[in-house]
């Protein structure tokens, strides 16, 4: 019942996730990322092994493909998941489950991963890989720009309750070598996050 994007910036190599749905908190299951080894996101019936695990074998040398394969096939629930993954070289995978709840599906694009479930239809992760793809700034501004045009587009159908977001990478120097924020509760939560973040941003 979320939508998310994963991401690699092809120049500075940071990776990182951003995601919003109308369950609270999802700043604390859905998105995994370790610097330079990969970013995942975990929902629709999330397992935070998934993300956990997903990046211990990508740290052991499994490409986000074989490591997702490895892992839905000890999954006894995995058609009720939806995964994607991106690496540190920009690999990439992707799942969604026949059981999750439509609309559902997924979007595999150069440095980038988007998918959703429980939306209000395709047009929520296609607007946001052209604005992914068009935007301009560090990684996480695009990451921002992405979710803004999804939940512009309606999102998760059933509402608006968090979102959060997450970089990591050599790309990010100084005392805050990442960035996690997360809006927990709000009536406009992605909105929020990105006031949150231009707060922030004034700090680094």
């Amino acid at each position: 019942m979320t939508f998310s994007i994963v991401a690699r910036c092809q120049k500075t190599l940071t990776l990182g996730v951003v995601v919003a749905t109308a369950a609270p908190a999802v700043g604390s299951v859905v998105p995994h990322a370790e610097a330079n080894v990969g970013a995942i996101a975990t929902q629709a019936n999330t397992n935070i092994l998934y993300g956990v695990n997903g990046l211990k074998l990508l740290k052991r040398g499994f490409s986000p493909k074989s490591a997702l394969d490895v892992m839905l096939k000890k999954d006894t629930d995995r058609e009720t998941r939806q995964i994607i993954m991106i690496d540190k070289n920009g690999y990439t995978a992707a799942f969604t489950g026949k059981q999750t709840i439509p609309w559902k599906g997924h979007i595999i694009g150069k440095n980038y991963v988007i998918a959703g479930n429980m939306l209000v239809g395709k047009q929520v992760i296609e607007t946001m890989a052209q604005a992914f793809e068009h935007a301009r700034g560090e990684l996480a501004d695009r990451l921002l720009a992405a979710l803004e045009a999804g939940q512009n587009e309606g999102g998760d159908k059933r509402g608006k309750t968090s979102a959060a977001l997450l970089v990591v990478g050599k790309g990010l120097v100084g005392p805050r070598p990442f960035i996690s924020l997360r809006v927990d509760v709000h009536k406009e939560p992605v909105k929020e996050l990105k006031r949150v973040f231009v707060e922030y941003q004034k700090y680094k």
